[in-house]
């Protein structure tokens, strides 16, 4: 056993150019594999490989990729279900999967409880920002729940329902543009001259426009989808 799984340098890399033409000998990827990367190109299983001295070898090992699906994937698969744009990319400081966010936010994986979050602070960036740590924060409720009757807990839960609305609001907003508070938990929602009212509490939505109808009951469902507690099964 040898890092990186990337295979772009390294003690692993070495190994499998030794090994790499012999059909006996096997290389078993265990986790994401990342765009850009040796380990990306060879579980394709090419006929033929080139060495870091730039000399083309043939690959006749087996191949044998184990996918990463702990809590990282999870939140990844979270965020592709309602932003467009989460790609995946190489980064050779970081041995473990790296995606980017709307080209604005930075995801490494840096352990089994760990990552890292980079971006440059502005109001779309820190939006992002937040959704990735409400997602993280649900995906890593790993202690028993205890149930504790008190001011206090009472007092987190309701900070925690108003984090959520925030975030929700904010989605709302980078998705369809002008959305706006009326009464009883009901929002409006402007785009292009068309009108739609939100009831956030059932989901249901109005508009004279059909489309528009549909582009927000969509929009919302994601969001809700995203922002809910994800089962500890998943994880």
């Amino acid at each position: 056993m040898a890092s990186p799984s990337g295979l772009q340098s390294g003690l692993s890399r070495q190994l499998f150019e030794i090994w790499c033409s012999d059909k006996k000998n096997a290389c078993v990827i265990p986790g994401n594999v990342v765009e850009g990367t040796l380990s990306k190109t060879i579980i394709n299983e090419p006929k033929e490989v080139t060495l870091m001295n730039g000399i083309t070898t043939s690959l006749n090992m087996q191949m044998i990729t184990i996918a990463y699906t702990g809590a990282f994937g999870v939140l990844e698969h979270r965020l592709k279900q309602i932003l467009e744009s989460v790609e995946s990319f190489p980064d050779e400081e970081s041995e473990g999967p790296t995606f980017r966010v709307h080209e604005r936010l930075t995801v490494k994986y840096e352990s089994e409880k760990h990552i890292s979050l980079y971006w440059r602070s502005d109001p779309i960036s820190d939006m992002v920002s937040d959704l990735v740590v409400a997602l993280v924060l649900n995906i890593s409720r790993e202690i028993p729940k205890v149930v504790v009757e008190s001011e206090e807990a009472t007092k987190t839960e309701e900070e925690n329902n108003k984090k959520v609305e925030k975030v929700i609001h904010a989605l709302l907003v980078s998705l369809l543009g002008d959305v706006k508070f009326v009464e009883n938990g009901k929002l409006v929602i402007s785009v292009d001259g068309n009108v739609a009212h939100l009831d956030k509490q059932s989901g249901n939505v109005e508009s004279e426009k059909e489309g528009l109808k549909e582009r927000v009951r969509v929009a919302f469902q994601r969001i809700q989808n995203v922002v809910k507690p994800i089962p500890l099964s998943m994880s």
